[in-house]
């Protein structure tokens, strides 16, 4: 087979990833921020994951079992590290931006954020994780730029996924957040150490007041 056929067979493949693609980490997330109340904004998340799960269980080759390969490459010093730095860096952001809602879970409503602390790992982080890193790059890896330009495509693309918040400070810490987080499933090759990095960046965030602003009761779009 020459390679003008191949190229040929292969085009509408790529074609219907490549519309695939922009429909789900594109327009979605943008109808969602741009035109669902707030009040749905739970109901169609849900609905965006199970879709994700779905086309990332049919994905050609994939298996889920994958999802265990080197979960142990990470070292309790380097999670450490992380969860101080991560600490620091919000208590410093919310001292600024939003004083007096600084641990106010904590002093207010410690049971809730103990709810937090339990849950947000399995019904947010790890769908998350599937979504951005396990199907961002088993199903569309073919249409993907180059190693960077993928890391800051998809970091790009989940801060969009966060647009719903409309807040620049949701904007620049998920930006960092998917870097981070890409970093661990790839370089690590680890979806474990991604999925836990994100559990314990967003289980922080919760504990020191910042999650006033991944709040959807406190949603308020510029226009």
């Amino acid at each position: 087979m020459s390679k003008q056929t191949e190229w040929a067979e292969s085009a509408p493949q790529t074609l219907r990833l490549r519309v695939e693609f922009g429909l789900f980490f594109i327009a979605v997330p943008v109808l969602i921020a741009v035109f669902f109340p707030p009040s749905w904004m739970f109901p169609s998340l849900f609905s965006f994951t199970a879709l994700g799960i779905l086309l990332l269980h049919y994905t050609p080759g994939f298996e889920w079992a994958e999802l265990r390969y080197n979960h142990g490459n990470w070292s309790w010093t380097e999670v450490a590290l992380f969860a101080v730095a991560m600490t620091l860096f919000c208590v410093a952001v919310v001292m600024i931006a939003r004083p007096e809602a600084a641990f106010f879970l904590l002093r207010e409503r410690p049971e809730i954020l103990l709810m937090i602390w339990v849950f947000y790992p399995f019904i947010s982080a790890l769908p998350q994780e599937l979504l951005f890193r396990s199907l961002f790059f088993r199903r569309y890896h073919a249409i993907l730029p180059g190693e960077r330009a993928a890391y800051l495509l998809n970091a790009a693309l989940f801060s969009l996924a966060h647009l719903m918040y409309w807040s620049w400070i949701v904007a620049v810490m998920t930006f960092a957040g998917g870097l981070l987080f890409t970093w661990a499933y790839r370089k690590r090759g680890s979806f474990f150490y991604a999925v836990l990095l994100h559990a314990i960046a967003g289980n922080i965030i919760f504990a020191v007041g910042l999650g006033i602003y991944f709040y959807s009761g406190n949603v308020q779009r510029p226009f």
